[in-house]
């Protein structure tokens, strides 16, 4: 188990959240794959739910508040010690602001950007909520990485804004992944491929077991994305909720490299 109760170092994945249109519907899903139980904010935080698991948030979920979208997907935040300060990183390395800085009650100070490619992501400077309480074990956040057609220009963008330390992954031909270090730690990852038009962050969800994971996952009304598959890091399963917005759902090698 991986308790969290402090802030994370700057450019470390320290918060996840869904916006759909029906989030009674999303509970339910959720519940079913990952077991969660909801806590309703109030609405002084606009009904903002905490998805919990042993009663540590873990991710949060919300209506989504433009009745025409038609495209849904979990929202990486990336932790920061001065919003303000990286916002305007962001922005000067070619990215674009959202939403702009804002406070969010006593909780913390949040903003939404994206990067030159149109990769949307948030940033969080916790405060009362320092993000996901508990990580790397079945039901919560394990891992997030971009997946880009441009790794050249991400890698620049991210190591200008973050300082992260840029690291290739090595031992799988011609595969453009670049492993994103904080402190040299590990925090996510960086992925080339040409798959993707639009460049996009993924969420990859710890489970117990990946292929019951899918299983439940299409029983509740979602689908799966091609078969589980092993690698060096677990065995990984690509999923879409009922709404169509995809994660990853891994079940975590005992002994990953690195």
């Amino acid at each position: 188990m991986s308790e969290v109760s402090s802030n994370q170092p700057t450019g470390t994945p320290n918060w996840v959240e869904l916006g759909v249109p029906d989030i009674e519907r999303a509970m339910q899903f959720y519940t079913a794959v990952f077991g969660w139980r909801y806590a309703d904010q109030g609405p002084e935080s606009g009904n903002y739910t905490m998805c919990l698991l042993r009663d540590y948030a873990v991710a949060g979920m919300m209506q989504n508040p433009d009745p025409s979208a038609t495209e849904y997907w979990w929202n990486v935040y990336l932790a920061t010690d001065d919003c303000d300060g990286t916002v305007k990183r962001v922005a000067d390395a070619g990215g674009t602001v959202v939403m702009p800085p804002m406070d969010v009650m006593e909780s913390g100070r949040m903003a939404i950007v994206k990067d030159p490619s149109g990769a949307q992501f948030g940033l969080w400077q916790g405060r009362a909520h320092v993000g996901s309480e508990l990580v790397n074990e079945p039901g919560t956040l394990s891992w997030n990485e971009l997946h880009t057609p441009d790794s050249a220009a991400a890698r620049a963008f991210y190591g200008t804004v973050f300082g992260y330390g840029l690291e290739p992954m090595t031992g799988v031909p011609d595969l453009d992944y670049t492993l994103l270090r904080v402190d040299g730690h590990e925090v996510g990852g960086l992925y080339g491929t040409s798959e993707v038009p639009t460049a996009r962050w993924v969420t990859y969800f710890a489970v117990a077991d990946a292929d019951e994971a899918a299983r439940k996952a299409v029983a509740a009304g979602g689908t799966v994305e091609g078969e589980p598959d092993d690698s060096p890091y677990g065995r990984i399963v690509s999923i879409r909720d009922p709404f169509g917005a995809e994660f990853r759902a891994i079940k975590l090698a005992e002994n990953p490299p690195g």
